[in-house]
């Protein structure tokens, strides 16, 4: 077999790559490296890849604050409860669409895609939660987000593109719908259901706009609104630092406790990523070529 020839163009595509690679990796790893040191050597090397004398000080100054525990419950029920609700709603409802014979699916699918340009805002979504009982309790961030028009999309052309005889089979058989989804097409999906549970997972994980209106319990808040508080109350001894209005315990490195806030947060879905990674590629390009 002749084995190619790596031509100019082929340089300059992979120098360029590469250089963009570098640019995502290199910001991850200061703050890996931030994270893991202290302020004096912080101050005297604040771009480092590594650090000389690394220390756990800023991890147990940081999970020394009861509001991180509170901000990882909150999330994993968040999770928990969340993911499995839009992975129903959403691949019900992309099968629904999926089906030849169903009335009026391409009306209620172009309606549904208006959704994704306009929607009615957090006013009424909050007014609707009031309305409820659902303020300030799990049950509203939980409610506001049911279903991503994107992911329900992606699901329903790859429910388009298996073969219709499976179906009509099985109705011959005399299974019902539900039966079929469960029993016929879930199991020959599972590349999908993996991608969009992966979405799901991330987006409950990085939830706390929603949480942001409908909670103001502090001990409900997410592990995301818990970190943009203490980013937030971080930036703010900062620049009282700066001033010099106020004592500030200078054995804390707030710079290293924000890094490690970060890392703590990203740890869990960097560890899961990979276990999905080659369902997730397959997902994603079989389910947008079918439209």
């Amino acid at each position: 077999m002749r084995k190619k020839k790596i031509g100019g163009w082929d340089i300059v595509l992979m120098t360029i790559l590469s250089v963009w690679a570098l640019a995502i990796l290199l910001p991850v790893i200061n703050v890996i490296a931030v994270s893991f040191t202290s302020n004096k050597e912080y101050l005297a090397r604040p771009m480092m890849l590594f650090p000389l004398e690394p220390t756990l000080k800023n991890y147990i100054d940081l999970l020394q604050d009861k509001r991180i525990l509170i901000g990882y419950r909150t999330t994993l029920l968040l999770v928990l409860i969340g993911v499995p609700l839009n992975l129903f709603l959403t691949t019900s409802f992309a099968y629904g669409l999926s089906r030849r014979g169903y009335p009026g699916r391409k009306l209620i699918f172009y309606v549904v895609l208006i959704t994704m340009l306009f929607n009615g805002g957090i006013i009424p979504m909050y007014l609707l939660m009031m309305k409820l009982g659902l303020t300030n309790s799990l049950g509203s961030v939980v409610f506001a987000y049911g279903i991503n028009t994107f992911y329900m999309v992606i699901m329903r052309n790859f429910f388009s593109s298996l073969p219709v005889a499976l179906v009509e089979s099985a109705k011959i058989d005399g299974a019902g719908e539900w039966r079929i989804l469960f029993r016929i097409i879930l199991p020959l999906s599972m590349p999908i259901i993996a991608t969009i549970t992966l979405f799901y997972t991330v987006d409950r994980w990085n939830e706390w706009y929603n949480a942001m209106i409908f909670i103001k319990s502090p001990n409900m808040q997410p592990l995301q609104l818990v970190l943009r508080s203490i980013v937030l109350e971080s930036q703010m001894m900062d620049k009282i630092s700066a001033t010099g209005t106020a004592v500030i315990d200078k054995e804390r490195f707030v710079s290293g406790m924000k890094m490690a806030a970060v890392v703590v947060t990203m740890l869990p879905v960097m560890c899961v990523f990979p276990f999905l990674q080659k369902y997730f590629v397959k997902g994603v390009m079989v389910g947008a070529i079918k439209a």
